[in-house]
């Protein structure tokens, strides 16, 4: 009897906690408006705004590239600089494809070079 009361206690917490979870992913999605720009059918570029009142303000953007197979080869964000009012560079993940694999490089933006640097212990390779 007791082992009943207590997996009935802790299925509600679980459902609790759950149902918690889901208010604030839906509260967070919208404070963001995304603006998606396609040539060709295919995303070349993507601006996210938050959503503050009624106002919008810059928030991220993401600029995509693609080989002649349609297959995205570099997918670059740019963090907007209220102080500066201007995008400036964050991360740039290149994709390089073979027959059997996909190489995911991972570069972070390095103000001091004015260049993209590898993280190296990010770089994955996975099977296709």
């Amino acid at each position: 009897m007791k082992t009943r009361s207590l997996l009935r206690s802790l299925f509600v917490v679980v459902i609790a906690f759950v149902a918690n979870l889901t208010v604030f992913a839906e509260e967070w999605d919208n404070n963001l408006i995304y603006n998606a720009e396609e040539v060709n059918g295919v995303k070349v570029s993507e601006t996210v705004y938050k959503k503050d009142g009624n106002m919008l303000t810059n928030y991220m953007k993401y600029n995509y590239k693609y080989d002649a197979n349609n297959q995205m080869t570099e997918n670059m964000s740019q963090k907007w600089n209220g102080m500066k009012n201007r995008w400036e560079n964050d991360l740039c993940i290149r994709y390089i494809y073979d027959n059997k694999s996909v190489t995911t490089e991972y570069y972070k933006w390095n103000n001091k070079k004015k260049d993209f640097i590898l993280i190296p212990e990010m770089t994955v390779t996975m099977d296709k």
